[in-house]
């Protein structure tokens, strides 16, 4: 858990939207007698993921109506979430709860965007708070043990193969490498490249990555041993040895061609093409595939400090400026209860240990066999670590990304991280 250190300065790094204390600014739940009209702002605007909130959400309002007349999920249109979000919280139009990715997961909670929903939730009955694994729950707490959102979205990165792609470039069948000495980046980076010699399709993809999502690509170098801060925050750890390593590794393999280079914002090719070798991804990238060719779903590959999976997470809270946080409380604890995380995991891996197994997990990823399910999502979840975060990350994430330009073009690598923590180590610092 973090500390709070960061509270007053997080407020007004938010995008330089909420330039005000959202806590002292806080709304008070409405004195009013009658039931309340709940809204939720979510990034998806997927029309199956609504269909089945509002399912969850008629639901509560039918068994709870003399509280909640409606519960509305609301998805924010700007193109950048975030900004679109806080943009609606500087405004007033406030929602009572969100949506919240991982990466700004600290920023919020130390900066009092988000309400302490722990007492409601260990307060309902058959919720069982415990039941969440320690992993997925520790982003969204602060140092007092407050609880600021439930994780319902805990995601690993795996490792998507092409296997008819590597058929037809010679390379070995990968699958039997998983659990041996030889499952290694090293490895998996000269099949890329020898593919992409031979064929000339892409090697290995990292879909979420451009220049602006930098920590898509420096997340891999957990397997080097490499962060690109301390574990409190405080210090710039991009110039150490470990990450020069990886920054070094991953810059050999695009010019040998293992890994494509860096082309403006352009989005990389899809795995989905069939012209790609490896991508690493979510399970959701599973749904975009078919039988046009055959792939497999494995753990990510060790590295020389050994194997380190990562997830990708996304959280739902309660806003602390909502007018209606309690009734809003005690819809998030019906939302995420086990009976409907179930339901939601067909969409969302859950981050509860009860719903990690095969039958659960087959709902949301009916492309895996149990096989895949158990040695890519179950076997690696529990142990897992989220993609990196920082409580004022929206203060120095350009200074990042633009340190890091002259390592995509094939710049130095030392000359350029040690420049980066130059440029943000006194925001760490506070």
């Amino acid at each position: 858990m973090r500390a709070t250190r960061f509270r007053g300065a997080a407020a007004i790094a938010l995008t330089g939207v909420l330039a005000l204390s959202l806590t002292a600014c806080s709304g008070d739940d409405s004195g009013g007698s009658g039931p309340v009209d709940l809204k939720m702002a979510l990034w998806s605007s997927n029309k199956d993921h609504l269909a089945l909130l509002q399912k969850i959400g008629d639901a509560y309002v039918a068994a709870n109506g003399d509280e909640v007349a409606s519960i509305t999920f609301e998805p924010v249109t700007n193109p950048d979430y975030i900004a679109g979000l806080t943009t609606q919280l500087a405004g007033g139009d406030v929602p009572d709860l969100a949506w919240i990715p991982e990466a700004s997961g600290p920023e919020f909670v130390d900066a009092g965007i988000l309400h302490d929903v722990r007492s409601t939730l260990e307060g309902t009955d058959g919720y069982n708070l415990g039941d969440i694994l320690p992993a997925a729950l520790a982003p969204w707490q602060d140092d007092k043990g407050g609880v600021y959102a439930y994780p319902f979205s805990n995601s690993p990165f795996a490792l998507y193969v092409n296997e008819d792609l590597l058929k037809k470039a010679g390379q070995p069948d990968v699958k039997a490498l998983v659990g041996t000495p030889d499952y290694t980046w090293d490895k998996i980076a000269d099949i890329a490249a020898a593919t992409n010699g031979s064929t000339g399709a892409v090697g290995l993809n990292v879909p979420t990555f451009n220049p602006t999502n930098w920590s898509a690509v420096t997340m891999l170098g957990n397997a080097w041993g490499a962060a690109p801060w301390s574990e409190d925050g405080a210090t710039c750890t991009f110039a150490s040895p470990e990450m020069i390593d990886y920054l070094t590794w991953h810059q050999r393999q695009m010019r040998r061609g293992a890994i494509p280079a860096v082309s403006g914002n352009a989005a990389p090719a899809a795995f989905a093409s069939g012209e790609v070798a490896f991508s690493v991804a979510q399970l959701s990238q599973s749904g975009s595939l078919d039988d046009s060719f055959t792939w497999s779903f494995l753990p990510l590959p060790a590295g020389p400090k050994g194997y380190h999976p990562i997830v990708g997470q996304a959280g739902v809270s309660v806003l602390e400026r909502s007018t209606h946080k309690e009734q809003a409380a005690g819809f998030l604890a019906h939302l995420t209860n086990p009976a409907n995380a179930e339901l939601l995991a067909q969409f969302f891996p859950p981050p509860r240990a009860s719903l990690l197994n095969v039958q659960t997990l087959a709902k949301a990823a009916p492309k895996l066999s149990p096989e895949q399910i158990q040695s890519a999502i179950i076997d690696v979840v529990p142990e897992a670590t989220v993609k990196p975060q920082h409580p004022v990350l929206s203060r120095f994430s350009d200074k990042v990304r633009a340190g890091l330009d002259p390592v995509w073009s094939g710049g130095d690598v030392r000359a350029a991280v040690t420049g980066i923590c130059e440029q943000i180590s006194p925001t760490l610092k506070g």
